[in-house]
């Protein structure tokens, strides 16, 4: 344990870390990789590879994640606001690269390979994304004569642009859903919030009669004909479970499932863990979006209250969208449970984006000597 008079680097980042937080995401790791074990033998052992190959290799994600997500808590705003605009200007020349040299799947370019990695760089954007939104918004309101606004508004049309071009619907909703937020939290007027929402209603219908795939989905959905499967499987398996579940490894509806491992983590935790894990499950993502909003309306500092805001709605929403699905409650997307469902590419970018809300919530100088540390806050100068 790290004595309050102990100044080191570690020590100081420990008594300001928001300690809440962090265990919410080590208990999103961990379930994560219990649920892997769980759910992923049955996938590895359909396409003939070992029963614990996605399950090892979850871990070996988490590993770095959780290694990610530390290194990046340490750092201060503005070190924050610089990885970003890196990583925004890396992201993007990605996501143009990916629709010429990316690996089609089912008709859409969202993977690109590098150095023999598989990367989904629309991951790596959102928290970027974010972030440089939020020094837009700060800005434009610390100075009404700089354009932030425009600004952000002409990045997220460029951003939305490349989603659709991939073609990836959902990931344009929850990019169009977390910056709407922002832009609420930045003080926009009634007129904009009525316009973004007519916008949004006429992107879905321009997307339903746009793309088949997309008015595929909406159709099976609506009237539960064509290829439902994996979602009815996906049911089953939650019904099947009751509230307490069938035991660990008991589970038989989940070896249908063809995505049981990824995108639908969540009905496998129904199947052998029962309803009351699926409810501990959903309290964790809840408490922290809650805390997170509670912190960023509480934050004097304008960029950290939209960034923060920003970041935790973005988790929030792909959240649900991931459970809704699994409980049929929206038209099937591939979108994983953050820290919970297979994959590299999503594993680490869901790091980097918690390692930002818990970089920016840190207990600051002002905040420490309301505490009575004042000895330590005299240590940390202010930005």
């Amino acid at each position: 344990m790290q004595s309050r008079l102990d100044k080191s680097p570690v020590a100081t980042w420990w008594w300001t870390v928001d300690r809440w937080f962090l265990a919410a995401f080590l208990s999103l790791m961990g379930l994560g990789i219990v649920l892997s074990f769980a759910a992923s033998p049955a996938v590895a052992e359909r396409i003939g590879l070992g029963s614990f190959h996605f399950a090892t290799r979850q871990i070996i994600f988490t590993i770095p994640a959780l290694g990610v997500m530390l290194a990046v808590s340490f750092l201060e705003s503005r070190q924050i606001r610089r990885m970003a605009l890196v990583m925004l200007c890396i992201t993007l020349v990605l996501m143009v690269a990916v629709l010429y040299i990316g690996v089609e799947v089912k008709g859409a370019r969202r993977w690109v390979s590098l150095a023999g990695l598989s990367i989904q760089p629309s991951e790596f954007l959102k928290p970027a994304f974010v972030i440089i939104c939020a020094w837009l918004f700060a800005e434009h309101k610390r100075q009404p004569d700089i354009p932030g606004n425009l600004f952000a508004m002409l990045l997220l049309a460029l951003v939305i642009s490349l989603l659709v071009a991939q073609p990836d619907f959902g990931q344009t909703m929850l990019v169009l859903g977390t910056w709407g937020v922002m832009f609420f939290m930045a003080g926009l007027p009634w007129l904009w919030i009525i316009a973004l929402g007519a916008a949004g209603i006429g992107g879905v219908f321009a997307a339903y009669t746009v793309f088949p795939h997309v008015a595929g989905r909406i159709d099976r959905f609506m009237t539960g004909e064509g290829d439902t499967f994996q979602v009815d499987m996906g049911r089953e398996a939650l019904i099947n479970g009751g509230w307490f579940g069938v035991g660990p490894g008991e589970g038989t509806v989940k070896r249908l499932i063809p995505d049981s491992h990824a995108d639908f983590v969540f009905s496998v935790a129904g199947e052998e863990f029962g309803l009351i894990m699926c409810f501990f499950i959903m309290s964790i993502f809840a408490f922290i979006v809650l805390r997170g909003l509670n912190t960023a309306l509480k934050e004097q500092d304008d960029f950290t209250r939209y960034a923060v805001g920003g970041l935790v709605t973005v988790f929030g929403l792909q959240s649900v969208i991931n459970m809704a699905v699994n409980l049929q409650l929206m038209p099937a997307k591939g979108m994983t449970l953050p820290f919970i469902s297979y994959g590299g590419s999503s594993q680490i970018a869901i790091a980097i984006s918690m390692g930002m809300v818990l970089a920016l919530t840190r207990k600051r100088p002002e905040r420490r000597k309301q505490m009575g540390f004042a000895p330590a806050a005299r240590a940390m100068p202010a930005e």
